[in-house]
């Protein structure tokens, strides 16, 4: 049986200490500012996240690229020809090609390396979402299972990765077209704030509106509690951009409604920060199956 190397992404948000801690690679997207192209360090290689955050606080707008396919075709090849089959986790195709761009690079390396394989997986999620199902795939390799038994499992485990994420205002989202537009009117009333999820399909759907900054953050802690009652894991990524006093006080709450909570916080990357904007916060966990919210 082949070694597996697990790959994930720029959106992933995955820091280095637990890339190192689950033996996670990943391949670079690009943000753009003033026309130029700036590799998608997860990092903080090129700006620190109070850097990346005030330029958007100062009316700039970041865009992004997916991963090209020169970053693939470095990446993968240094993997294959050790022998390793790869499964590279990547961002919701709602949100990103890259997952496309990878499969189309996978095929080109049939014939060169016809006893390896490479899966491609559409997360259908974004941000820790994904760095999620990437440590949770990780694991399954230290398990023992093969490259065919881990893609079936995380595919398996998609739309139990729940996302809760507030933000000031959807207009960040909305503009860089993460977010279905005929939603925007969630965060254009004063004061009221957007809860966010990962819909079943990948898409970032608001599914409530709550009153203020700090019933908004307790709104995200009170579904991640609803959603992780039942599951025996409670790792949880709570992200931040640049709002580090906030995803203290979320890690609080959390712990005080899921006393046996393992928190793990973090900044949103530049891939996720471009879209989302400053000071947003979500949570992250694996849970309940967010088919749930499909009516609502």
């Amino acid at each position: 049986m082949n070694k597996v190397k697990i790959f994930t992404d720029s959106c992933s948000d995955l820091t280095s200490e637990l890339r190192e801690r689950y033996d996670i690679e990943y391949v670079k997207m690009n943000t753009v500012l003033d026309d130029q192209e700036t590799p998608a360090s997860l990092d903080w290689e090129y700006y620190s996240p109070k850097e990346f955050y005030d330029i958007m606080r100062k009316g700039k707008r970041i865009t992004t690229t997916q991963v090209l396919s020169k970053e693939f075709e470095e990446k993968f090849p240094c993997w294959l020809r050790q022998g390793y089959d790869i499964v590279y986790i990547g961002c919701s195709l709602k949100l990103s090609g890259s997952v496309n761009a990878g499969e189309v690079a996978a095929k080109s390396f049939e014939k060169e390396y016809p006893d390896n394989k490479v899966y491609c997986i559409d997360s259908r999620n974004s941000c820790c979402g994904e760095g999620i199902l990437s440590i949770r795939a990780a694991k399954y390799r230290d398990q023992g299972m093969n490259a065919q038994e881990i893609a079936d499992k995380i595919m398996s485990e998609r739309n139990n990765i729940n996302q809760f994420c507030t933000v000031h205002s959807l207009d960040a989202l909305r503009r860089a077209g993460r977010v279905k537009a005929s939603s925007a009117f969630f965060g254009n009333l004063l004061g009221v704030k957007p809860i966010i999820i990962s819909d079943t399909q990948g898409d970032n759907t608001p599914i409530k509106k709550v009153k203020g900054r700090l019933n908004s953050l307790r709104e995200i802690v009170d579904l991640t509690a609803e959603a992780v009652a039942d599951s025996n894991d409670k790792f949880m990524m709570i992200c931040h951009a640049d709002s580090t006093d906030d995803a203290l006080a979320v890690e609080d709450m959390l712990k005080q409604k899921v006393p046996d909570a393992e928190t793990y916080i973090c900044s949103i990357g530049p891939i996720i920060g471009a879209s989302i904007g400053p000071d947003a916060i979500a949570v992250f966990s694996y849970g309940a199956d967010t088919s749930r919210f499909a009516q609502q």
